[in-house]
């Protein structure tokens, strides 16, 4: 947290709604971009964002410091949470702790590029919805933990937070995760970036 955003925190808890229009702009794009790659919906999330800064602005008071972008990513993930359940479209899945190794794949395995070149814009923007489609087909429990770590780059320790899990258990089910995405991205293997496809089979 930068000074100037510790400033406009500390407005914002004394009732300054300038100063939390202030975080809102600061971080509405990436609590929105988390609640699209869980829900699935640009309508669902804006929703959710919509809901994530109405609550914060009633709860801020109750911030006891650390990460405010940790804060608000539990408000967003347990609003996405009631939005899943009330919906009823995927039961929340409990795993107990597994024994994967959490750093079997890397994050990047299934995260396009990030600097696509011209001529791969299009079969990005293909891949980009294969991702999501693989996501969405994530238990919801696991489908949170990938977007928060390898979306939101969060830390474990950051994410055991948000998510209310022991660290093992964030390990165990991001690399489910990643092993299930990694299966699902097989499918759409034309569409994958050279350089991925290069690491998939230097891994065999």
């Amino acid at each position: 947290m930068n000074f100037q955003e510790d400033l406009w925190l500390k407005e914002a808890c004394a009732g300054n709604l300038e100063a939390f229009n202030q975080l809102v702009t600061l971080h509405q794009d990436a609590v929105f971009n988390s609640a699209y790659r869980i829900m699935g919906s640009f309508d669902e999330a804006e929703d959710i964002t919509q809901k994530t800064f109405i609550s914060a602005f009633q709860t801020i008071r109750s911030f006891r410091g650390g990460s405010f972008k940790a804060w608000l990513m539990r408000i967003a993930i347990n609003a996405c949470y009631d939005e899943i359940r009330r919906k009823k479209r995927h039961p929340a899945i409990s795993i107990e702790a597994g024994s994967e190794d959490p750093d079997y794949i890397e994050a990047d395995y299934w995260l396009p590029d990030q600097s696509p070149t011209p001529a791969e814009i299009s079969e990005m923007k293909e891949l980009q919805s294969a991702v999501q489609h693989c996501l969405q087909d994530l238990p919801p429990d696991f489908r949170m933990i990938a977007v928060l770590a390898d979306v939101d780059e969060m830390e474990y320790e950051e994410i055991s937070r948000i998510a209310g899990c022991p660290m093992g258990t964030v390990k165990s089910r991001l690399a489910r995760a990643r092993l299930k995405l990694r299966g699902c991205l097989e499918e759409f293997w034309e569409l994958l970036p050279r350089q991925i496809r290069q690491k998939y089979e230097d891994r065999k």
